[in-house]
């Protein structure tokens, strides 16, 4: 099976790193296994509604010191729709998504920046504050 390499961000602020190979979006629960637990330990149960979201990852450390850039490169074609998601706690999200629709538990973004450290993030309806169009 797939391992995705995830950072889940719990909307009271809790986050962990770790792998995943059942996240579906139209489910309320998948399992996680933390980075640093022993080989062969049980996986976590993640409830989704009690997240802020799901971030894929290509590191689990990334770059610290860097700070993804908050705007589209004009010389690459955008797929899908510009969106900005602002959280509840003021972080600010800028990508595309081409599954966003109100009323919905959840919803995909990739990141404006392409030298993100984010592959994609589910966002968490219920733990964003603003959704617009960009």
């Amino acid at each position: 099976m797939i391992q995705n390499k995830i950072v889940v961000r719990y909307q009271d602020g809790r986050l962990i790193k770790g792998f995943t190979n059942d996240f579906f979006p139209n489910k309320d629960l998948f399992h996680l296994v933390p980075m640093d637990a022993p080989p062969g330990s049980k996986p976590m149960d993640v409830r989704i509604p009690e997240l802020k979201a799901v971030f894929f990852v290509k590191e689990f450390g990334g770059n610290p010191q860097y700070k993804d850039k908050q705007e589209f490169d004009s010389t690459k074609p955008v797929m899908g729709r510009k969106i900005q998601v602002t959280f509840k706690d003021g972080e600010t999200l800028l990508g595309t998504t081409q599954g966003y629709q109100p009323g919905r538990p959840g919803f995909f973004v990739n990141p404006a920046d392409t030298q993100s450290n984010i592959e994609r993030c589910f966002v968490v309806s219920a733990a964003a504050q603003e959704v617009k169009f960009a």
